[in-house]
Parts: C-alpha cells; sequence; structure tokens
C-alpha cells in the first residue's frame, strides 16, 4: 500500500473541503472505519472531519483515493482506457425493465432495479448499495438482498448517499479480527453491486487501483449520469420552492434529462431548466468534471431517451455480460431489435451523451479557474 509522508486528512481540510470541493462520499471515512483506524467520522453537516487526530497514521491514503485530488487519475484513465469525454464503451441502448412492479416506481426504464434483480436472484451478488428515501427532504444508504427491497428504493432523489461510508461500516462488521457466529444473512456478505454518482464510484477505483478494503467487496459498478447533486432541502433553503410555487412535500420524484423533472403527488410535472438548477446545485458539483460516470461497469440515466426507458452506456466486458445475460432472462428489454433503428439511435445517444459530459467539462474548469485567481 502506497504511503505519501507529509500527506493527511489535513490536506483534504485545506485542499477540498475548505475550497468546497468535498463531494461528501464518503470513501475517506469508509477507508478510516473499515481498517479500525476510526480517526475520521462523517459530521452532521455530512462532511467529513476528525472523531480523533491522534490515530491518524499520516498515511495519506484518505488524500489519495479522494475523487477531487488529482493523485491516481493517470494511473486510472490507463487502467480502464477512459478517453475523453465520456470514457471508455462498446454498447449503448435504449432500453427498460419488463417487470410491471419495477416500472411502476421506476424514473425512467427501470433498468437498474431489474439488473440488480437479476444479479441477486442469479446468486452474482450478496446485496446492492442503493439509496432509499428518507422523509421528504433526504435519502441513506441501504444493502438491498432482494427484489423487494429494491422496489423499496427505486427512483433517483439527486442528492448524495454517503455509500461508501455505508460500505466501510458494512465492511467493518463482515470481517471482524476474532470471527462470530453470524446471526444475518448481511453479515456474511462478501459481494456487493453499488450504483453511485461519478464521484462514489471514482473513490472506489481509487481504492481498487490500490487494494485496499473495502473496495474488495465491490464486484459490480452502475454509475449513473449526473450533473450535479442537491437534496430537496436545498430547494426549501435557498428559496427555489419559493420562487417556483413549488411544496416540497408533494414531490413524489425526481429526475433529471435535458431540464429538472419533479414529479408532484396531483399528477402534474414541473420542468425547470438545467441553468436554473445550477444556481442550487452544490459547489463540488460545479468542479466535477464527470457525467458520464467513466469508471462504472455500466452507466446509466434518462438521457437521450424516450419517456419509459433508460440510456444504458456498456463500458467494459463484464459489464456486457452482465447485460447481456439479464436481456437474455428477460429481466430487460431493449427498445429496438431492428438493426438500422438501433444503429440511428446509438449514434443520438451517444451524441448527446458527450455533448452533456463536454457541458460539464467546461464547467468544472471554469470553476477551478475560478478557484486559482
Amino acid at each position: 500500500m502506497e504511503k505519501n509522508i507529509g500527506i493527511s486528512f489535513n490536506n483534504l481540510l485545506t485542499e477540498v473541503i475548505g475550497k468546497d470541493l468535498c463531494n461528501r462520499c464518503g470513501g475517506c471515512v469508509s477507508f478510516c472505519s473499515a481498517n479500525g483506524i476510526n480517526a475520521l467520522e462523517i459530521g452532521e453537516d455530512g462532511y467529513p472531519k476528525y472523531s480523533d487526530q491522534e490515530k491518524c497514521l499520516q498515511g495519506g491514503i484518505c488524500y489519495l483515493i479522494c475523487p477531487q485530488t488529482k493523485r491516481l487519475e493517470e494511473e486510472l484513465k490507463q487502467k480502464f482506457d477512459a478517453k475523453f469525454p465520456i470514457g471508455n464503451w462498446i454498447d449503448v441502448f435504449s432500453a427498460r425493465s419488463t417487470d410491471i412492479d419495477v416500472k411502476k416506481v421506476a424514473t425512467d426504464g427501470g433498468v437498474v432495479t431489474s439488473l440488480l434483480s437479476y444479479l441477486i436472484e442469479s446468486n452474482k451478488i450478496d446485496g446492492a448499495i442503493v439509496s432509499k428515501r428518507i422523509g421528504a427532504c433526504g435519502n441513506g444508504p441501504t444493502i438491498a438482498t432482494s427484489k423487494e427491497e429494491l422496489l423499496e428504493t427505486a427512483g433517483s432523489y439527486y442528492s448524495e448517499a454517503l455509500h461508501l461510508d455505508k460500505l466501510g461500516s458494512e465492511y467493518k462488521s463482515c470481517f471482524p479480527v476474532i470471527k462470530v457466529i453470524r446471526e444475518s444473512a448481511k453479515k456474511n456478505m462478501k459481494k456487493l453491486a453499488l450504483v453511485g454518482t461519478p464521484c462514489q464510484i471514482k473513490a472506489i477505483r481509487k481504492m481498487q487501483l490500490m487494494n485496499i478494503v473495502p473496495s474488495d467487496m465491490v464486484i459490480f459498478t452502475i454509475g449513473l449520469f449526473c450533473l450535479q447533486c442537491f437534496t430537496l432541502e436545498d430547494l426549501a433553503k435557498k428559496e427555489f420552492a419559493k420562487l417556483h410555487n413549488i411544496c416540497i412535500d408533494d414531490i413524489v420524484k425526481v429526475n433529471i434529462k435535458d431540464k429538472l423533472i419533479l414529479n408532484m403527488k396531483s399528477g402534474i410535472c414541473i420542468h425547470v431548466p438545467l441553468d436554473v438548477i445550477e444556481k442550487i446545485a452544490r459547489p463540488a458539483c460545479i468542479a466535477c468534471d464527470d457525467f458520464a460516470n467513466d469508471y462504472a461497469d455500466i452507466s446509466v440515466g434518462g438521457i437521450g431517451s424516450d419517456e419509459g426507458f433508460t440510456t444504458v452506456l456498456i463500458r467494459n466486458s463484464l459489464g456486457r455480460e452482465i447485460y447481456s445475460e439479464a436481456l437474455y432472462k428477460g429481466y430487460i428489454e431493449n427498445k429496438h431489435d431492428k438493426c438500422m433503428h438501433e444503429k440511428v439511435e446509438s449514434n443520438y445517444l451517444i451524441d448527446i451523451i458527450k455533448e452533456f459530459a463536454i457541458r460539464k467539462k467546461a464547467r468544472a474548469q471554469a470553476r477551478l479557474n475560478s478557484l486559482i485567481k
């Protein structure tokens, strides 16, 4: 494991958290807790902080795995053959779930829920780390181990869930130094899928690059296309809701395509332009340059696809294998089965993904340039 003498969490405090660039992915805390160091914790504001600075080993691992630092960037690009502007990819589809129950609760086509259902029901994974809505204004991480639990978490809330912090605590409870009799199936989990934003996936990939726990538990990643994250609480605090006559408690579902789409209890859909949404986005999101989730096995989102369908970007052989098996088993279906239609749509989907990716990269560069001035 690489050590960086002189680099510690203090560098993250200065270079990332202090400059409002922290994604709150929880990766640094995950590493620290999973390895029994416990020098860090998540504060009440959602940001990492020292819980006991004297326990810090000053090894610099937390700094290295942070998705907002540039360390290991070139190694990642080389390993995943990442190309400008959307990383490596081998195929793209517009698809949807074949399950009626999934379609009822899905944000787009329910592909993520059905892919995870296939992985769990075929015993390829023990569980999936996903986000679950908690109250009207936020969400939190949970590990789903069945289709029923997945259905409870289906839909997008566009708020960071600190997935990796959850992964750290699960790892510590799953692999104690002294083995104990496990009272639940969860304590035996060794193979997990992770659904995450670009910053969450990137932190995991950095950890895997260095062969450090708890990243070894994650054997499959589904990355969400991500222009920016915010919480519904942010909508209220920044008077966004008041300005647009939106009652936060009436929001049923949130989605982002070429605009923000709020589905209300009344059945009304409210559409808000993305340039308006940027005003309430977290500052760290404005500095992030990864829209297409370049380091995932499969990247997904609603952008480019018709209503009721998910855009699916297959990035590597593992992603293709899992997707093909789920397709063959009837968990999902592609929009087109005619080659010409599929080819025309594929070109369109790639073009629009690239368009959003370039837009986000330009925005990130402008944000970083402003910090230098």
